[in-house]
């Protein structure tokens, strides 16, 4: 007799494993033992016997969702109103002072609790996070935000970031944001044997990530591409993010910004960058010949009005694109959810309405991060042996009725959704639309003392 499994999603409206063959099941069902999927099947087949088990009922169920981008810390200052309507390089000269004297241990760890709560009710389990402001007073940041993530039993990418350029030398960070590139490269070793797990199914795993380059040297980009490819870890930075990217390497450097990420050795398949709004049709190929992966962010490219990334064009060209909320000082919300549908409309907007649909969003906010992170087959995916990540999806109530033909559309078509049940490695983070973890309330009071640490009070 088999031992009954540890869990059993089962009566599910539709399962859309986006598996390899993209199978959608009715009636569906997926069984989870020790963290991976070891069952998975129609309504018409029978399922296991569980020790544990959720009703799916009138639900879709999908892979947990993977965000590509991300600033946490930077929910310390969220909908910071002076900011409000500057595009990026001002944006970040006037806020990179008030993150740079108040930063520390306590609120980073605070802003990526918050920040990983968030991610998990909008359906997301596994998330990066581009960390790439420590000053050297401030102490260990990425344990920190490392430390949010294990509480919160999150799959978590955080990157070592860094920035090493600052106002005195060219770039835009203050002085006192920036280390040494000695410094900067010592730590991304330190950090990348501290806690880096390569094993299949593995909650942490670092990359390397020199900001932008307007915050960093070329001569830093080789280096630690280099390092990467020693350490065997990825890359992260963010790219051709808008015109004034664009601006600023031609006048730095005399080369685009894509051009400079192929001069400094970052156009592999190592590499993923951010944004990624402004190639023109050459270096799209090139990207794309390369295997570079895309964090899409379409929130944060519109409020910061960088414009809208190519993503149907680069996914044709052969480019893993996932989706990022990017920072929450931008975007402000870190909803991969709300990423989903806006990616989706952009995708109809600029390369027409037969161009991007639901399914294609969805793609995108699984198995196109799960590529971008270099974890293909294993995140992203419903499929035996991957691992256990699941979101389930009510689809009730009003915004829903009359949603009949088809659950994916009308997922992404008639939200905004937050998700009911989600699973990391088979234990539930998310229940019934709540976070599993008790400390929400002690959280949201001690992390709201720390934002107004950040931001200057008005007169």
């Amino acid at each position: 007799m088999t031992d009954p499994v540890d869990l059993l999603i089962k009566n599910a409206w539709l399962v859309a494993t986006m598996d390899d063959q993209r199978r959608e099941l009715t009636g569906g069902w997926v069984a989870i033992s020790d963290g991976y999927v070891v069952g998975i099947g129609a309504g018409t087949e029978v399922p296991p016997a569980a020790q544990s088990s959720v009703d799916a009922s009138g639900c879709l169920v999908t892979p947990g969702l993977v965000n590509t981008h991300h600033h946490m810390f930077q929910n310390l200052t969220r909908a910071y109103r002076p900011m409000t309507a500057a595009p990026l390089f001002g944006w970040l000269q006037s806020l990179y002072p008030l993150w740079t004297k108040s930063i520390d241990e306590e609120a980073v760890y605070l802003a990526a609790w918050v920040g990983l709560a968030e991610l998990a009710m909008s359906g997301c389990t596994t998330t990066t996070d581009h960390h790439y402001l420590h000053p050297a007073r401030a102490g260990d940041l990425l344990a920190a935000e490392i430390q949010a993530a294990i509480d919160l039993s999150m799959r978590f990418h955080p990157t070592y970031g860094s920035m090493s350029l600052s106002v005195k030398d060219g770039g835009l960070p203050p002085d006192d944001a920036v280390r040494t590139e000695d410094d900067i490269l010592s730590e991304s070793k330190r950090q990348v044997e501290r806690w880096h797990d390569p094993s299949f199914g593995s909650m942490i795993q670092i990359a390397l990530a020199p900001c932008s380059p307007f915050t960093v040297t070329p001569d830093l980009m080789r280096s630690t591409a280099e390092l990467a490819e020693q350490l065997d870890v990825r890359l992260h930075t963010h790219l051709a993010e808008n015109a004034e990217d664009d601006e600023f390497s031609i006048a730095q450097f005399g080369l685009r910004p894509v051009d400079l990420y192929e001069d400094v050795g970052w156009l592999s398949e190592r590499s993923w960058g951010a944004h990624v709004v402004r190639p023109n049709a050459d270096e799209i190929a090139r990207l794309g010949a390369a295997g570079v992966g895309i964090a899409h962010c379409p929130s944060s490219n519109m409020i910061l009005s960088s414009g809208i990334a190519p993503v149907v064009q680069m996914r044709h060209a052969g480019c893993h694109v996932g989706l990022g909320c990017d920072g929450s000082s931008s975007a402000d919300s870190a909803s991969l959810w709300q990423e989903a549908r806006l990616a989706m409309l952009q995708g109809k907007l600029i390369s027409g309405a037969d161009q991007m649909d639901a399914r294609t969003a969805l793609e995108i906010a699984t198995r196109g991060g799960a590529a971008c992170l270099g974890r293909n087959g294993e995140i992203g995916e419903l499929s035996i042996g991957a691992v256990g990540d699941v979101a389930v999806w009510k689809l009730e109530g009003p915004q829903f009725a009359g949603v009949i033909d088809d659950p994916i559309e009308g997922w992404l078509r008639c939200g905004p959704v937050s998700a009911a049940h989600v699973f990391v490695h088979g234990r539930a983070i998310v229940e019934n639309g709540v976070l599993a973890n008790p400390g929400l309330d002690e959280i949201l009071v001690r992390h709201r003392q720390a934002a107004q640490r950040f931001q200057p009070q008005r007169g």
